[in-house]
């Protein structure tokens, strides 16, 4: 059910399977930090639907994103700090000191090293495509999610408020990015977002998820068979609730209809749009939440 290429009468063209790229790609407005981050192996492959066998399995990866532009931003420098928590981020599940759990990013907007933690650093691989440096999540508790679903935080060190406004173990939501995975559940539930243009999918497009905390992330539309992705952009193992996608005109692609997982058209105001996504609770199955954007 997961793979199908039939558009929405919102979007008003045809399926296809085609590839264009775009001519330079920018991420939508409105977000706090540039660049994405992705949970991955240690050699910063990509893993299939954010599924890992193990905890220890589980890196962090940064960057524009994985195949993003060229000309795609990627994290600012600096020292960031990360956790691994419950969907909520309610419960936190890393179990040593958030001092311990910290990295920097250089100027190229990847991640460098995990220096500023000192002596109790987690372990660290390397990212064989853009040369930084993935770090190992490792140790964090099992996740209380009735999914199987974990969460992982980062944020600028700097911007830890713990009595910031809705803060979650001191992290803040609106200046943080998250990425979900999961370990030892094969159920798949997911955002994918698809750009059309005159009846072709599009890659390299950003979208930009924000999760049920307010915290958010990009990824870029990809054709890469080998993790399931045929011209999506994807969100995986998506926690329940309600979440939303923000799209915008980007060069290569002006927004003229988004279309929503239940088939109805977002408003699209000045080259942008909003789609609320509504996730169910993941014990009811495998589930594929579509937005399609169609694009002149």
């Amino acid at each position: 059910m997961k793979r199908m290429f039939a558009i929405p009468s919102a979007i008003l063209v045809a399926a296809a399977t085609l590839w264009v790229a775009p001519a330079t790609a920018a991420p939508p407005p409105g977000t706090q930090l540039s660049g994405a981050i992705f949970t991955t192996d240690a050699s910063g492959v990509p893993v299939n639907l954010n599924i890992y066998d193990a905890k220890e399995d589980v890196y962090l990866n940064g960057g524009p994103g994985i195949n993003a532009p060229d000309d795609a931003a990627g994290l600012p420098a600096g020292t960031y700090s990360f956790q691994v928590t419950d969907p909520s981020g309610k419960v936190l599940l890393s179990s040593d000191a958030v001092a311990c759990r910290q990295f920097t990013v250089n100027d190229s907007g990847v991640i460098q090293d995990t220096s500023p933690s000192g002596a109790c650093a987690h372990a660290t691989g390397l990212d064989g495509e853009d040369g930084g440096a993935t770090v190992q999540l490792f140790p964090y508790a099992d996740t209380p999610n009735n999914g199987g679903v974990y969460k992982v935080w980062v944020t600028p060190t700097e911007k830890l408020d713990c009595n910031g406004n809705g803060n979650k173990n001191c992290f803040v939501p609106r200046y943080s990015k998250t990425d979900n995975f999961k370990v030892r559940s094969d159920m798949i539930v997911e955002i994918d977002v698809r750009f059309w243009k005159n009846g072709v999918a599009m890659d390299g497009y950003a979208a930009t998820w924000v999760d049920t905390n307010g915290a958010h992330n990009i990824k870029y539309s990809e054709w890469n068979p080998a993790v399931l992705a045929f011209h999506e952009a994807h969100f995986e193992a998506t926690e329940e609730g309600t979440h939303s996608i923000h799209v915008a005109s980007q060069p290569g692609c002006s927004i003229t209809a988004v279309a929503a997982p239940d088939g109805s058209a977002a408003r699209v105001r000045g080259g942008t749009a909003m789609v609320p996504v509504t996730v169910a609770d993941h014990t009811e199955g495998d589930h594929t939440y579509w937005v399609d954007v169609a694009c002149k």
